[in-house]
C-alpha cells in the first residue's frame, strides 16, 4: 500500500515537473533580452496604448488605435480613439479622429482600407459590460465618420482584423473561453482552440480553428495569403485564401517569440511586433511588473519552407514595454504597445 502511494505520489511529481516547466519553455521565461536595434529612436509620441497601428504607404499617414488602460485585460471603462499621424512631416502631427465620438470606445485591433479618395476604417471596439463590436468608419481629409456598429454572438473574444474589401473581412477571436477555470487552462497550456471568423458582409463564419491565442491578422492580395499570429504558440501561421472567403493552411512560421500583430510592407515582407517572454508580459499586463520586454522581427516569405526571419529590434522594456506592433515606412518603424504613455518612431540604417 505504501509502495503504491509513494509511486502515485512520485507519478503526480514527475506531472507537475513536466507541466511546469512546458508553460516556463513555451512562454520564453528562461530567454535572455539584450538590448539591440541598429539604428535610431527618432521620437517618442506620447499617446497611451498604442496596440494597433497601420500605415498608408500611398498618402504617408499612420492610423493608430490607442486607450487608455491601467491593466489588461480591462476591468473598467476606457476612453480610446483613433489618431491620424502625419508620416510626411518630421513634427509627426497628430489629428484626433474621433474625438467628437460620444459612444463608449475602447479601440483595439484596426483595418482600413481605400477606394478612390475614401478610406474605410474598422477598429474592434471593448466595451465597458464585457460585450464586443466592430465600430465601422469611413475617412476622407482627415474626418472620420461613423457609419455602423456590427456585433454577433460569434464574436466572443476579438482582438484584430484584416478588411478584404469595404464591406469583408476576417477577424480573430484570441479566446475560445473569456472567463473561469476554461480561460486559466487554454492560456498557461497554450491550447489551440481559439478561431478566425470570416465576413462575407451579411454572415459570420468560421475559416480557421485550432490555434493558441489567435491574434494579429492581414492579408496580402498580391499573393492571396492571410497570415495569423499565434504569440502563445510562438507562430505565424499561413494560409491560402479561395474565392468564397474559405482559407486553406500552407504551413507554420515558427518565430521564437511571441507574435502580435502583423503589418506587410510593399515588398511583401511581414513585420511583427511581438512579446519574447510572455508570463513577464501577463504580470506587466496585470500592473504586478513595472516593464516587458519588447521585440519587432521581420519575416521574408517566399512560399511554403522558404522564408527568412530578421530580430530587428529588442529591448528589456525600459524604453518601451510590451511591444505589439511593427509598421514599416519608408525607413521609419512605428512601434506600438499595449499600456506605454508613448510609442516609438524608430528610424533603420539604410
Amino acid at each position: 500500500m505504501k509502495r503504491s502511494i509513494k509511486r502515485i505520489t512520485f507519478i503526480l511529481l514527475i506531472g507537475i515537473i513536466f507541466f511546469v516547466a512546458h508553460i516556463l519553455i513555451s512562454t520564453g521565461f528562461f530567454r535572455t533580452i539584450e538590448n539591440k536595434f541598429e539604428g535610431t529612436i527618432v521620437k517618442k509620441i506620447p499617446i497611451p496604448g498604442a496596440e494597433d497601428i497601420t500605415v498608408s504607404p500611398s498618402d504617408g499617414f499612420a492610423l493608430i488605435s490607442s486607450t487608455d488602460r491601467e491593466i489588461y485585460p480591462p476591468v473598467k471603462e476606457e476612453k480610446g480613439g483613433l489618431y491620424l499621424m502625419d508620416l510626411k512631416n518630421e513634427n509627426f502631427n497628430l489629428t484626433h479622429l474621433t474625438a467628437s465620438f460620444d459612444q463608449s470606445f475602447a479601440p483595439h485591433g484596426i483595418s482600413m482600407i481605400k477606394k478612390d479618395s475614401t478610406y474605410k476604417v474598422m477598429a474592434i471596439n471593448h466595451t465597458p459590460d464585457g460585450q464586443h463590436a466592430i465600430e465601422v468608419f469611413t475617412m476622407r481629409d482627415k474626418n472620420l465618420v461613423h457609419e455602423k456598429t456590427l456585433t454577433h454572438p460569434s464574436l466572443v473574444s476579438p482582438n484584430d482584423l484584416v478588411l478584404i474589401d469595404e464591406n469583408r473581412f476576417y477577424v480573430t477571436n484570441d479566446h475560445k473561453y473569456t472567463d473561469g477555470f476554461g480561460k486559466v487552462l487554454e492560456e498557461y497550456l497554450g491550447l489551440s482552440i481559439s478561431n478566425v471568423l470570416y465576413y462575407d458582409g451579411e454572415n459570420y463564419t468560421e475559416v480557421a480553428d485550432g490555434i493558441a491565442y489567435a491574434n494579429g491578422i492581414n492579408y496580402d492580395p498580391k499573393r492571396n495569403l492571410l497570415f495569423v499570429a499565434s504569440p502563445r504558440g510562438f507562430l505565424v501561421k499561413v494560409y491560402s485564401r479561395n474565392a468564397d472567403g474559405s482559407l486553406e493552411f500552407i504551413e507554420d512560421i515558427p518565430c521564437g517569440t511571441g507574435v502580435d500583430n502583423i503589418e506587410i510592407d510593399t515588398n511583401g515582407n511581414l513585420w511583427v511586433g511581438a512579446h519574447p517572454n510572455l508570463l513577464r508580459f501577463g504580470s506587466y499586463a496585470k500592473g504586478k511588473k513595472e516593464t516587458s520586454p519588447s521585440e519587432i522581427i521581420k519575416v521574408t516569405y517566399r512560399g511554403k519552407n522558404d522564408y527568412d526571419i530578421e530580430q530587428v529590434y529588442t529591448n528589456d522594456g525600459t524604453v518601451m514595454s510590451g511591444s505589439t506592433v511593427a509598421a514599416p515606412f519608408e525607413d521609419l518603424i512605428i512601434s506600438g504597445n499595449v499600456m506605454d504613455d508613448h510609442f516609438l518612431i524608430l528610424k533603420t540604417k539604410n
